[in-house]
């Protein structure tokens, strides 16, 4: 087997003695690169993938479990200030169960293993305070986990239920968040924090919720919308009237050219959440009545034969008697209809967010909108944007030189930076182009050295194997001399090339010519400066 490995490895160190001394060093240099990036591949590769096996825990207990690990000769790693320790995925289970074992960690975590503790002698306020750290305890992982948030702090405010009281206090909780270096919460964010803790509180609503990070910045407060009228309002109302200037702007600078209008929109908006119920009766006089009474009532009879007259002054009354007057009549009618009425009740409801003014200012360079009417301009505003006098909006448009100092400066500064960028351009291209010709110069030189180098070895090669065929073809003859044979029997043309000692000879030579050049080279240099007169 090592005789084998032998012959194997001999052509590489035969083809590595003929590298010259810059090749050897190459072919090394090569093969450590390729060793140390296979290494250092095969460190990547191998590492294993680590996972928490404890988050936020004391030092006592972090101390402890590292101290457990280094013992076993487990591996781990300590992120988040020595409060998290991370093992490998395929330990982590085992480890844990080890540590149960140990009995660490001693400090149980702020959930619902507080209640583990409780017993009968566990009085009603100990019981209720001991279910509110737990809430709390619980929100606070739970919020803990959303992407972006290092650590979070939750309080809830539980009044105790009063059973005759007429109105019971609400439930509020305050968060407190702790982001990474460089994040923020976004608006999504903490709507979901506002949600997860009030659905997870029975009787707390989102209105009750107030968010703050660890920069005292309130993200939200209670009596904000959750839903997005409160919290969101600022962003709503820029939103929109970043739409309407984009909308105005975008048509002036088609009118009057790019940067020669500016527009500034403001917006009120409304965002009560309004309901309106309206109740409307109508009738219909086609339609037949529900019910109908009348009432016809008569009365006729002679007239009044009794006394009658005018009382006097002294209480006597002065009677006449009436006569020759016509007998009495009396009629009476009544009527009564009950017709149907219709009903229609409407409720309508507001979303938030109506538009309730829009005031719009445009500014027109003078300098360079001379010949455009500024009555124009408005009337293209106020038809664009809907503008409606009657609700309060208004619409001023004031031409003004705009102040292009700055503009000057900065495009003057742009120039300039456009310069100094096209002149690195052109000192990196032509460094390239230097460093180009320099690796074809020297790749030029290397294979007319290496072309010359080669030519040497084949005139070198050609001249020895001549040499040697001429001094066996003066052997020969020499010795068809001595044996008697004529001089000129042998012809010259008619010896083997191949045959007999000379043959192993030139191979022999041919060999060493390929192995060694340049010593060959120097040596047949040496015989023709010796041959020369």
């Amino acid at each position: 087997m090592k005789a084998k490995a032998l012959g194997l490895l001999s052509p590489l160190q035969q083809r590595f003695g003929t590298f010259t001394a810059a090749q050897k060093a190459a072919a090394i240099g090569g093969v450590l690169v390729v060793l140390v990036g296979g290494f250092f591949f095969y460190r990547w590769v191998a590492a294993p993938s680590y996972s928490p096996l404890y988050t936020n825990i004391s030092t006592e207990d972090a101390s402890a479990v590292v101290e457990k690990l280094d013992a076993d000769g487990t591996p781990y790693e300590l992120t988040g200030g020595g409060t998290t320790i991370m093992v490998p995925n395929d330990l982590v289970y085992p480890t844990r169960i080890a540590m149960s074992g140990e009995g660490l960690p001693t400090q149980k975590s702020e959930g619902y293993s507080i209640l583990d503790d409780q017993d009968l002698s566990t009085s009603q306020f100990q019981e209720r305070t001991g279910y509110k750290r737990a809430m709390e305890g619980e929100l606070a992982a739970t919020v803990g986990g959303l992407d972006g948030v290092q650590t979070a702090v939750v309080h809830l405010a539980m009044p105790a239920e009063e059973i005759f009281a007429e109105e019971q206090q609400p439930t509020t909780a305050s968060v407190l968040v702790k982001t990474r270096p460089g994040d923020t919460l976004t608006t999504e964010q903490v709507r979901a924090i506002v949600y997860l803790t009030s659905s997870s509180v029975e009787g707390l609503k989102p209105d009750d919720v107030t968010v703050a990070d660890a920069t005292g910045k309130v993200l939200s407060t209670p009596g904000d919308d959750a839903a997005g009228g409160g919290g969101d309002r600022a962003e709503v109302v820029q939103a929109y009237e970043t739409r309407m200037t984009d909308a105005v702007q975008k048509m002036l600078d088609r009118v009057v050219g790019a940067g020669n209008a500016t527009v500034q929109t403001t917006a009120d908006l409304d965002f009560d959440n309004t309901v309106t119920d309206t109740t409307r009766y109508f009738a219909n006089p086609d339609d037949l009545s529900l019910s109908e009474t009348s009432t016809d009532e008569r009365y006729s009879g002679a007239a009044a034969n009794g006394a009658s007259g005018v009382v006097g002054p002294d209480g006597q009354l002065d009677t006449d008697t009436a006569e020759g007057q016509d007998p009495s009549t009396y009629r009476k009618t009544q009527s009564t209809s009950d017709n149907a009425l219709g009903k229609t009740v409407e409720r309508r409801q507001a979303a938030p967010g109506n538009l309730t003014a829009l005031h719009v200012g445009v500014v027109l360079d003078s300098q360079k909108t001379r010949e455009v009417d500024a009555g124009v301009i408005e009337d293209m505003v106020v038809s664009s944007l809907g503008i409606d006098a009657t609700r309060g909006d208004t619409v001023e448009v004031s031409e003004i030189p705009f102040d292009r100092s700055a503009e000057d400066a900065a495009a003057k500064d742009l120039a300039d930076a456009e310069a100094a960028e096209q002149r690195s351009q052109w000192i990196a291209w032509a460094r390239n182009g230097a460093i180009v010709l320099a690796v074809l110069a020297v790749l030029g030189l290397w294979w007319r050295r290496r072309r010359r180098h080669h030519e040497e070895r084949i005139e070198a090669s050609t001249y020895v194997v001549e040499q040697l065929r001429q001094e066996a073809l003066e052997r020969e003859q020499q010795q068809a001399l001595t044996a008697g044979a004529p001089t000129g029997a042998i012809p010259i043309g008619s010896l083997p090339q191949n045959a007999g000692p000379a043959a192993a000879t030139r191979d022999e030579i041919a060999a060493l010519v390929e192995r060694q050049p340049e010593e060959i080279a120097q040596l047949l240099r040496g015989w023709l400066v010796d041959t020369k007169p």
